[in-house]
């Protein structure tokens, strides 16, 4: 019998984050380092990042820039990525039944309430500021993965589950306010075309359609009415997703005829080591010449860097701690409570998606929307930081190799392991 190995999706998922993450920072750090360098240096920065490219797609966004198609175009693989990963942990994966559920949900729940309520209490209801309340309650797992990967084996491997699970939910969480809380002035008509492209996507799922060009042309064209409609464009790569048909196969590796496999295997790279450092190198570039210390220290930009710092370590770990205190979830296995926070404290990391949520925070207002990034830069840095640092020096569980090896094996049967 041929023997042949399968990738699953869960081991690429943690190999490419991780090397992405990196690759995040990376750019990140470039963007900063060229925005705040020799004049030139700057100028063909922010020239390169808004330069005209057109067309106009819609008189919304007038003609389209570089920047335009990283936010708009390019996060809408990212998002399409996100909706995959979602409907393969609820459908074949580690969120498929309610018992495993609970507890992620549970901890991303909270690890975006705590972080809003901290923010609202920073600016004290300045109305300029308080549409930015979901800016510090997401969590880019990415840069999160990426710190965790710097650690090697010393964060076992069911602290980076339980972290990619919160984040998997935490994502749901931002894709649907997103949708609902920032959107404005809605086109009925693109909206309803968008309406019936998504039914007819459904409908080919329902009728056994598994060609993946169908549902990505289908993705194309969904994408453009959304972009439309008035609501995000990134938003349609969400529902387009929902639509790949996927073979379902628990504790073997991934079905080579699924097409939600093959998609989501193919978007790993493509996402972790372009889309989202390119988004990461367009929306980093803050320029701190032109901001006095007291627009640095501003509320806005403190609420945000207390709501990543301080409420995402409080909402993630207390939740966590009082879930399983109830027997409504288990300590992520082989981990200790140390870690446990050190890995809440990660969950403070929200650059990307709190980036890209600062920029529909604050249509029309440029300071505003600078003060965001630099509240997010100071939360996200810190909480890696320390995140990192308690990880790091944390004492190991002391049954932490078994575990690890129990771990891996599982990992293996999710995927990795050989089929005749």
């Amino acid at each position: 019998m041929a023997q042949r190995r399968n990738r699953s999706a869960l081991r690429d998922f943690l190999s490419s984050e991780a090397g992405g993450g990196v690759l995040l920072m990376v750019a990140a750090a470039l963007a900063m380092i060229a925005a705040n360098g020799p004049s030139a240096v700057a100028e063909g920065y922010h020239h390169l990042v808004h330069m005209v490219t057109g067309p106009v797609l819609t008189p919304k966004l007038g003609a389209m820039t570089v920047h335009l198609w990283i936010n708009d175009g390019l996060m809408a693989l990212f998002f399409l990525l996100v909706g995959l990963e979602i409907k393969r942990e609820f459908v074949d994966g580690r969120l498929a039944n309610w018992n495993a559920r609970r507890l992620p949900m549970i901890a991303a729940a909270a690890g975006m309430l705590i972080p809003a309520m901290v923010y609202l209490a920073a600016v004290r209801g300045d109305p300029a500021a308080t549409n930015g309340w979901a800016i510090p309650a997401a969590t880019d797992i990415a840069f999160a993965i990426g710190v965790l990967a710097l650690l090697g084996k010393r964060a076992p491997t069911s602290l980076k589950l339980f972290l990619m699970t919160v984040a998997i939910v935490d994502d749901m969480g931002a894709v649907a306010i997103i949708a609902i809380v920032y959107t404005q002035g809605l086109d009925v008509m693109a909206l309803l075309a968008a309406a019936v492209i998504l039914g007819v996507m459904f409908s080919l799922n329902r009728m056994g359609v598994r060609s993946l060009p169908v549902y990505l042309i289908g993705f194309a064209l969904l994408w453009y009415a959304v972009l439309l409609s008035g609501v995000h464009a990134t938003i349609a790569g969400v529902l387009a997703a929902f639509t790949v048909p996927i073979r379902r196969t628990p504790g073997a590796p991934d079905a080579d005829d699924s097409p939600l496999h093959i998609l989501e295997h193919a978007l790993h790279p493509l996402s972790a080591y372009l889309v989202v450092p390119l988004f990461g190198f367009a929306n980093a570039g803050v320029t701190l010449g032109g901001l006095s210390w007291a627009e640095i220290f501003a509320p806005l930009p403190i609420g945000i860097a207390a709501g990543l710092f301080l409420g995402k370590q409080i909402g993630i770990f207390l939740s966590v701690a009082i879930a399983v205190k109830l027997g409504l979830g288990a300590r992520p296995r082989g981990a200790t409570w140390l870690q446990v926070y050190g890995v809440a404290m990660l969950c403070g990391i929200g650059f990307t998606m709190s980036l890209f949520i600062g920029g529909l925070a604050f249509p029309g207002a440029p300071l505003l929307v600078e003060e965001a990034k630099i509240g997010i830069l100071m939360g996200s840095i810190l909480s890696a930081i320390v995140g990192f640092a308690i990880l790091r020096f944390a004492p190991p569980h002391p049954l932490h190799n078994l575990e690890e090896v129990l771990q891996e094996r599982e990992i293996e049967q999710d995927g990795d392991v050989a089929r005749c």
